[in-house]
């Protein structure tokens, strides 16, 4: 089973994925570190894995889960601010009154030391591992040649400057992980535990299935459960987004996540806290960055092959200038110096794992759960949007509105009849047909039921054989019939090889629908779809009363599957095709398509295992909503891409022309990583 750790004082994404490829390499099958969360998630040896953090990252402190973690930014300030006073004094001295001993000098060198000390550290450790191209190592080096070259002033600036850029940085980082969490944190911190005529209170990860909790107006619902006394309306908001109260009552599901608003209730525990439907919602998306972009690949290969190429540019510009042209060596190694400062990608390294998770927990704030940023990058491509039709554009809710009868047979004994064959099924349609039969079925009288897959079912009442599904069915097994084409949903019904007439059940759109597809369309998806198992009557009428581009009638679950692989035959790479359906009898073309998307998957585990992308109630609204944070998302990365990149070049080619100093290096590269995991921050907003 995973084994969850604390990464205390993980503050670089590229040491997340140094420590993450080490574990690879010494035998784990599983290992996942979770910058944005400062998390590792291993299967297999926990000291082990603690011994090889150790090795590469030796600033990396490893917590488990009931360990606490310690913040110590605060003792940093405890050596930065006597650094800054000797500092201020070491100018004044040197450049005010004139003064450049070795008593500055000493001064100098305290400063530095103060702030520079858990870097040196660091980097001498990390270059006895062979990381030497790690951030600390370049700027001990930079600060050291400085310092050789007489320009300590600039050395204790650089690393001063360095260090402070870094404070502030981990401040952004933490409140950018704090602000993502915050968006997830649902879950109840205690609950009212009923024992006998006492209730105590206990953490949720105390209860068990079957105890009775008692749950006040005010407070939050700890796990899932059954209500078994009161009623009250309850916020569903941190499941679905949505704020308009719900109202449950006696013998309904209450699920973990939802907040009591008025009543009190007494609830049956049906599930444990890490079973229950928040735990999967939480564990579901911060487990989502194990599934990188595209983008978010790249860049780690980036700043795999950035940093060694820009040190080999340093030592280029420190030794073939000079060698060739005959110019002092003090000019060109401070220009290498120079480059050696801006030579760590940290900006896009920090920021664009913490773009993309901000991305997936604004998503889950709006109750659009992404498995991946993978698929919220997909989302951003969206051209084809192919629906499913019941219980995705309409609202899954049959009603049996006429019976028509043949060769003799009486409406009381075709609605009977298809009553008892469906006995078994739990398919909307077969539930209308017994709602309208209104009688208790006896299930024992129902014998050698089969369900007969895209046809409908076969059944054994006594003597008698009872079919009853859809056209397809009747022709199988060529039954005489003279109603091919009904308009609507039609049970055909056939007694003992004798058609017996049939049953409509009419479906309701969605009130939402109609504004949710004229919404994708106005986001440039370029075609609107329908694909269903239901006739070519009912597909027309709800494809034109909706303006959808086309339809795909009496399809079969594999049929669906080729309409999209025909569709991914027409489609360019970059192009992207989403199917939306029920989550769960849609599983084979919910996995084809290039993004699968769940509508309705409150409460249900099948949906939520399913799918790429859940949506955790039946607004078809939230698709569009998922398509704009995905675009926002994908816009702000690539923001950060192309200003830290373009900020990086800038000073690499300033400092070669000697018009950058190390104070403006290190201006630039800290300054940009704070910019850039600020800008990463406006997406969840």
């Amino acid at each position: 089973m995973p084994k969850k750790l604390k990464l205390e004082g993980l503050d670089c994404a590229s040491c997340a994925y140094e420590i993450e490829e080490a574990l690879k390499k010494e035998g784990f099958e599983f290992a996942l570190v979770n910058f944005t969360t400062s998390e590792l998630v291993i299967e297999g040896d926990v000291e082990k894995a603690k011994r090889i953090v150790r090795n590469v990252e030796p600033g990396v402190k490893v917590i488990e889960e009931d360990e606490h973690e310690h913040e110590h930014r605060e003792k940093v300030l405890y050596f930065i601010i006597p650094s800054i006073i000797l500092f201020a004094i070491g100018i004044v001295l040197r450049y005010y009154y004139g003064i450049d001993n070795a008593f500055v000098m000493g001064i100098f060198t305290v400063s530095y030391l103060l702030v520079g000390w858990k870097v040196l550290k660091s980097a001498v450790l990390n270059s006895f591992h062979g990381n030497v191209f790690d951030e600390n190592f370049l700027i001990v080096i930079a600060t050291l040649g400085a310092f050789a070259i007489h320009e300590y002033p600039e050395a204790v600036g650089v690393m001063l400057f360095y260090v402070v850029g870094e404070f502030f940085q981990d401040m952004a980082v933490n409140k950018s992980r704090r602000s993502i969490k915050a968006l997830l944190a649902l879950k109840a911190e205690y609950a009212n535990l009923v024992t006998g005529d006492k209730i105590v209170r206990v953490t949720p990860e105390e209860l068990k299935v079957g105890d009775i909790i008692l749950i006040k107006p005010g407070e939050s619902v700890s796990v899932d459960g059954v209500v078994i006394e009161g009623s009250s309306n309850v916020n569903t908001s941190a499941l679905t987004g949505e704020s308009i109260p719900r109202t449950v009552k006696e013998g309904e599901e209450i699920l973990s996540g939802m907040l009591n608003l008025t009543g009190v209730l007494k609830v049956k525990v049906t599930k444990e806290l890490r079973e229950s439907t928040i735990s999967r919602i939480l564990e579901l998306v911060e487990n989502a960055s194990a599934r990188k972009a595209k983008t978010e690949k790249f860049i780690t290969k980036f700043a795999h092959y950035y940093t060694p190429a820009v040190v080999g540019l340093a030592a280029f510009v420190a030794t073939v200038p000079p060698l060739t042209t005959g110019d002092p060596f003090s000019t060109w190694i401070y220009r290498a110096l120079v480059l050696l400062v801006i030579s760590c990608p940290c900006a896009l390294v920090l920021s664009i794992p913490l773009g993309y998770f901000g991305g997936i927990g604004r998503a889950a704030r709006e109750g659009i759960l992404v498995k991946g940023s993978n698929y919220l990058d997909a989302l951003h491509g969206a051209a084809v949007v192919a629906f499913d039709k019941t219980g995705t554009l309409t609202k899954g809710v049959f009603k049996v509105t006429k019976i028509e009868t043949r060769n003799g047979f009486t409406e009381e004994e075709i609605i009977r009849f298809a009553a008892l064959a469906e006995a078994h099924s739990n398919h909307p349609i077969a539930k209308a047909i017994k709602d309208a039969y209104d009688k208790k079925i006896n299930e024992m009288e129902v014998l050698g039921y089969e369900e007969i897959a895209g046809h409908g079912v076969r059944a054994r009442i006594g003597d008698v054989e009872i079919m009853v599904g859809n056209d397809r069915l009747l022709h199988r097994f060529e039954i005489g019939h003279d109603t091919c084409h009904v308009k609507g949903t039609v049970a055909h019904v056939v007694i003992n090889g004798k058609y017996a007439g049939y049953i409509i059940i009419s479906d309701e759109i969605k009130e939402d629908a109609p504004a949710a597809i004229k919404e994708l369309k106005h986001l440039g998806v370029e075609k609107v779809i329908m694909v269903t198992g239901d006739g070519e009557d009912v597909a027309e009428e709800i494809a034109s009363h909706l303006g959808l581009d086309g339809f795909y009638a009496e399809l079969l679950p594999e049929d669906k599957v080729r309409v999209i692989e025909e569709l991914e035959k027409k489609k360019t790479p970059s192009e992207k095709i989403i199917f939306v359906g029920d989550g769960i009898n849609d599983a084979p073309v919910l996995a084809r398509a290039d993004v699968g998307v769940a509508m309705g998957a409150l409460g249900s585990d099948a949906a939520i295992e399913t799918a790429d992308v859940v949506i955790m109630d039946d607004k078809l609204s939230k698709l569009p909503k998922g398509i704009r944070i995905a675009r926002k998302t994908r816009r702000i990365v690539w923001q950060n891409i192309i200003f830290a990149l373009g900020v990086k070049l800038s000073f690499i080619s300033l400092g070669i022309l000697g018009e950058a100093t190390m104070w403006e290096a290190v201006f630039a590269d800290v300054g940009v990583a704070l910019i850039a995991v600020f800008n990463a921050m406006r997406i969840l907003r």
